[in-house]
C-alpha cells in the first residue's frame, strides 16, 4: 500500500479540497496522511478515512510563523515513511522538496493558487521577492503537479515549462431538495481575505434589502468588521466565523444567493476559480460573480450566475437586487444550477486525480 503524505498550513477541519482529495485516495487503496497546523482555538479533528496530524507552533503570524511551521514540518517528515510527498501551495513546498531529495521519493505540487500573485503577496514588494525566489527555485524541480484550472496550469508552463494537470475544486454530488426560504439572505463563504472586494461589497448592502451572512475567517476580518460599523450595517451584515463543512452546506442551501467577488489586482484573482462558485452551484444557488475568464467560460456553458464587469458598490447592489427581485431570471439560473451540478462534480474530477497518482509510480 503506497503511502502519500500531504501538508497544508491551515486547520484540517475546514479544508474541503484536501478532505475530498485525501478521502478519494484513501478509498482508492492508498495510505494517506494529511498534516496541518493546530491553533489555540482548534476544535477536535473530525474523523476521516485517512491519518490527520496537526503541528503546534508558538508563533502565529508573520515570517517567523512560516519559518517555524516549515521547520517543524521538515522534522516531522524526516521520521515519517512516505512513498510520495505532496506540497500544497508554496508555503509548504520547501520541506517537501528537501525531504523528497533525502528520501529519493516522488514529489508533487498541488497549486491551489498562483501564490505570488495573491494580493497580500504581490502588493508587498519585499514579501513578493522572497516568495518569488522560493517559487523559482522549487517549482521547476516539481515535474509532477496539478492545479485548479487551465489558466493557472498554462501560467506554470509559461513560467517554468512544467506540464501540470487540472483537478478542479468541485463538491461531491449529493442529492438535495431546495427548501422554502423565508428569509432571502445573501451568503459569502470562504476566506475573509484581502482582495475579495469587501471594501465595496459591504457598502453595497446599504442599497440591498437583504442581510449578508459571511461564513469564514481571514486576514481581512477585523477590517471587514470596521467597515460594517463605519457604514452603519451592524445587524445587516452578519459574521459567522469558521463553520465546519457539513453545517456550512446547510447555511448555503438555505440562502437566496451567493457572491463570488475578486479584485483584479494580480493574476491569481483574475484567473481564480473559487471554491465558493461551485459550492453555490451545487446548492442550486444563483450567484453574483466577477466576469473573469474562468467564470465566464463556465457561465457561457451553463448560465448559473449574474456576471458583473466592475466592483463598484452600485454595480454589486444592482446585481444582487436583480437576483432578489427578478423572479424569471432567478428561476432560470436556479434550474441551470441543478442541471450543471450533474456534470460538474467531484465524482468526475476524482477520476483525473486517481489517474494522476497512478501514473507517478
Amino acid at each position: 500500500m503506497k503511502h502519500l503524505v500531504f501538508a497544508v498550513t491551515n486547520d484540517l477541519n475546514y479544508d474541503q479540497r484536501m478532505i475530498r482529495i485525501c478521502t478519494s485516495l484513501a478509498e482508492a487503496g492508498y495510505r494517506v496522511s494529511l498534516i496541518g497546523r493546530r491553533w489555540a482555538a482548534s476544535p477536535a479533528l473530525v474523523p476521516r478515512p485517512f491519518q490527520q496530524k496537526r503541528l503546534f507552533c508558538f508563533f502565529r503570524t508573520g515570517k517567523i510563523s512560516y519559518l517555524e511551521y516549515n521547520l517543524r514540518l521538515f522534522l516531522y517528515l524526516l521520521f515519517k515513511k512516505a512513498d510520495a510527498v505532496c506540497a500544497i501551495d508554496l508555503d509548504t513546498i520547501l520541506p517537501f522538496y528537501f525531504i523528497s531529495k533525502l528520501k529519493a521519493v516522488p514529489r508533487v505540487y498541488d497549486a491551489h493558487e498562483l501564490f505570488c500573485e495573491m494580493k497580500e503577496v504581490v502588493t508587498r514588494p519585499a514579501v513578493y521577492r522572497i516568495w518569488k525566489k522560493v517559487e523559482q527555485y522549487t517549482v521547476p524541480k516539481f515535474k509532477y503537479g496539478y492545479t485548479v484550472n487551465d489558466a493557472i496550469a498554462r501560467e506554470f508552463y509559461r513560467l517554468y515549462q512544467v506540464q501540470y494537470a487540472v483537478v478542479r475544486n468541485v463538491p461531491v454530488l449529493y442529492p438535495i431538495t431546495i427548501p422554502d426560504k423565508p428569509e432571502r439572505y445573501i451568503i459569502y463563504q470562504g476566506a475573509v481575505n484581502e482582495g475579495r472586494s469587501f471594501e465595496t461589497l459591504i457598502p453595497a448592502m446599504k442599497q440591498v434589502n437583504a442581510r449578508l451572512v459571511i461564513c469564514g475567517d481571514g486576514n481581512f476580518m477585523q477590517a471587514a468588521r470596521e467597515l460594517v460599523k463605519e457604514h452603519g450595517l451592524t445587524g445587516k451584515v452578519i459574521f459567522k466565523g469558521k463553520i465546519l463543512p457539513a453545517e456550512l452546506r446547510q447555511y448555503t442551501l438555505q440562502a437566496w444567493a451567493g457572491v463570488t467577488l475578486f479584485e483584479n489586482n494580480g493574476l491569481n484573482n483574475y484567473h481564480s476559480l473559487g471554491n465558493r462558485f461551485f459550492d453555490y452551484l451545487h446548492a442550486g444557488l444563483p450567484q453574483l460573480c466577477v466576469d473573469y475568464p474562468a467564470y465566464q467560460e463556465i457561465n457561457n456553458q451553463h448560465d448559473v450566475a449574474v456576471l458583473i464587469k466592475d466592483l463598484r458598490p452600485e454595480t454589486i447592489a444592482g446585481g444582487l437586487n436583480e437576483l432578489l427581485n427578478n423572479k424569471k431570471l432567478y428561476n432560470r439560473l436556479q434550474q441551470n444550477c441543478l442541471q450543471a451540478r450533474e456534470a460538474i462534480n467531484w465524482q468526475q474530477e476524482e477520476k483525473k486525480l486517481l489517474e494522476f497518482y497512478k501514473n507517478i509510480f
